[in-house]
């Protein structure tokens, strides 16, 4: 009988060690070193699949490697394609993280459901019929999806030979596990191996790989650190329960700007793609309202009009609280002291919360005047005049700074009908004969007055 071998892995980096230690060396984590089994094969490979000959690599000059532009697969989601950078590149390897039940599963499907390319959808966590059902109200008219049970990377190998889909989704990477390595699924070592061999596959088959992964409790994804070191990209879905809305980010992009933004609104026919997010996070109220202020923002290459409330009252239990949903709250508390110091607002014995409506979180230093707009506004009691909004940073001397992009902020305001954007006075506007007015302030002051005064 051969001797067990086991090895010693950091769960929060994947670091190995010969002996258990207390404290990571690498991320400086306590008690996170655990000891797996281990049996490293002979032969660690997909030796099911019929890999074509490749021959050796050898090292180019610069000038003799080809600048073709790199061709990518449409998933015909112009929301997830806009994410990705344009599409799904062939052999790249996509891992989908985020919250249990924010919907992960349903985009992948509903994805796969309607490429025409041929598409092995397979899940480890439920069943063939579990997924008819979902299918049967998504798209249930599909030609080209095929759906797989199963756990175990050699028998998935070989429903992939005789298949030969185009594209392959993964749900999720959690579940597999390897005959080559012998511990529980879900380990450091079977997350590591699995996802080494399908890495393996799509870039010897030029086939894009699409992997779900679970998160832990602080949002970070499941696993080894060195997972997301090992994909071509890292999504993120997101999104409140009690929002229908949900929100696609890239973390790390190897073939684009990890700055863009999807955004879909959940339905019972599936995930709808938004092509306008601004209609739907701005709402319809008629009635002017103190303490709500519109704020022109821009994620990746996308502008977005943004609702702002805020409420300010006494505080009550004699330490005010300062209570954000959606926005940093150390900036917050930065803003309120710029208020107080610059603009003569006395607001630290005050209640001061912040909510940037549905659901979504926004760190564009832009939005700083629309929140000081909306903090004003429930101090004094007054509703900002409807048509206004607001796209300028505010610094610690109470001026009112500059932003990039302001044009596409103001067409965008412009597009959805506000009458009158606050910008810096600093700021140069390419735009010639827009209409909507355009409001150049240079301190906090000319905004109070303009405002209030």
């Amino acid at each position: 009988m051969p001797k067990t071998k086991t090895a010693f892995y950091c769960q929060n980096c994947g670091t190995q060690y010969a002996k258990w230690v207390g404290q990571c060396s690498a991320c400086k984590e306590w008690n996170t070193v655990v000891e797996e089994v281990v049996q490293k094969p002979e032969k660690s490979d997909w030796k099911t699949i019929k890999s074509p000959k490749k021959r050796m690599a050898k090292p180019l000059r610069v000038q003799e490697i080809s600048s073709d532009k790199e061709i990518r697969l449409n998933t015909f989601d112009l929301e997830f394609n806009r994410v990705l950078g344009g599409g799904l590149v062939p052999g790249a390897l996509v891992l989908l993280g985020g919250e249990p039940g924010v919907g992960k599963s349903t985009l992948l499907l509903q994805i796969a459901l309607k490429l025409p390319y041929k598409t092995l959808y397979v899940s480890g966590e439920e069943s063939q019929k579990q997924i008819k059902m979902r299918a049967d109200r998504i798209h249930p008219n599909s030609e080209t999806c095929y759906i797989l049970t199963e756990t175990k990377t050699q028998n998935i190998f070989q429903q992939i030979e005789a298949t030969e889909p185009d594209i392959v989704v993964i749900d999720s990477i959690q579940t597999l596990h390897s005959d080559y390595i012998e511990s529980a699924a879900g380990s450091i070592s079977q997350i590591r191996e699995c996802t080494a061999e399908l890495i393996k596959f799509a870039k010897e088959t030029n086939t894009p790989v699409i992997l779900i992964g679970h998160i832990t409790k602080d949002g970070s994804i499941a696993g080894p650190k060195i997972l997301e070191h090992m994909v071509d990209t890292v999504l993120q879905f997101e999104g409140d329960r009690n929002y229908v809305y949900r929100i696609l980010r890239a973390l790390k992009n190897r073939f684009g700007s990890t700055a863009e933004l999807g955004i879909y609104e959940m339905q019972g026919g599936g995930l709808r793609q938004v092509n306008n997010p601004s209609e739907i996070l701005i709402s319809k109220n008629d009635e002017g309202l103190s303490g709500t202020a519109i704020a022109s923002t821009v994620e990746g290459m996308r502008p977005l009009m943004i609702e702002i409330q805020a409420l300010v009252s006494t505080a009550v239990y004699g330490t005010p609280q300062r209570s954000t949903t959606g926005y940093n709250a150390k900036r917050l508390n930065m803003l309120l002291a710029v208020l107080e110091k610059r603009a003569g607002f006395k607001l630290g014995a005050k209640d001061v919360f912040l909510n940037i409506t549905g659901g979504i979180s926004v760190d564009d230093p832009a939005i700083d005047l629309a929140v000081i707009a909306a903090i004003l506004s429930s101090n004094e009691d007054i509703p900002i005049k409807k048509g206004l909004c607001f796209a300028a940073e505010v610094g610690l001397a109470g001026e009112i700074r500059p932003v990039q992009r302001i044009d596409q902020r103001i067409v965008e305001a412009e597009k959805l009908g506000f009458t009158s954007i606050y910008v810096s006075k600093n700021n140069k506007i390419g735009l010639k004969n827009p209409s909507i007015a355009i409001e150049r302030v240079s301190k906090i002051e000319d905004v109070v007055s303009g405002l209030f005064g």
